[in-house]
């Protein structure tokens, strides 16, 4: 399809499916769909990305997004200072800010240890980390990275590394899920909770 498209068209497919989950196909629906039926959209997409790519930066304290020097729960003095949730991503953050169960402070490293791909300590930050972990204030780490290979990777050697500087550190507990029957759940995952059990 895209080499008889003309050339904006197939640029602008080509861009869609720079997007996780979206392929060759579901970029040429998008592409069609913002084109034929909803101009207004494209250009109001088109304007929001320009101005997140604009606008759009990193907090200097915890690295996650914002447009101002310091993001909102930096600057927030109802957060508490002595923890520190260190998180992959933004969206990880906002999982656990929608949860209303968190008052601390966040680092975020964008991203996970994963040697395979070149992504070592310095990749994500960990020195930036250590540094900020370490400002006299912070009591407690809370290491929140997702529970795959890499993320229990990372978790392990930020860990190891808070732990030679003297600080508490936790890890997220993982296990069986609310409202869920023991038969119908992983092993692995019912395992997990035999470990995590309080």
């Amino acid at each position: 399809m895209t080499e008889n498209a003309p050339s904006a068209l197939a640029e602008l497919i080509a861009a869609l499916r720079c997007l996780p989950g979206v392929g060759a196909r579901s970029a040429q629906r998008h592409a069609f769909h913002l084109l034929q039926h909803d101009r207004e959209g494209a250009q109001r997409l088109a304007a929001a990305l320009q101005a997140a790519l604009t606008n759009i930066r990193r907090c200097k304290r915890c690295n996650t997004f914002t447009e101002r020097e310091l993001c909102e729960t930096c600057s927030s003095p109802r957060r508490r200072a002595d923890q520190l949730c260190v998180v992959e991503t933004p969206a990880d953050q906002l999982a656990i800010e929608q949860t209303l169960s968190y008052q601390g402070l966040y680092f975020v490293l964008m991203g996970r240890l994963s040697p395979l791909d070149g992504v070592g300590p310095r990749e994500i930050g960990l020195q930036a980390l250590l540094d900020r972990a370490a400002d006299g204030q912070v009591r407690e780490v809370i290491l929140a990275t997702n529970f795959t290979q890499e993320g229990e990777a990372t978790a392990h050697v930020i860990a190891e590394a808070l732990r030679e500087r003297g600080l508490q550190v936790s890890r997220l507990a993982s296990g069986v899920p609310v409202g869920s029957e023991l038969e119908y759940v992983d092993a692995s995952t019912v395992a997990q909770a035999f470990r995590d059990r309080r």
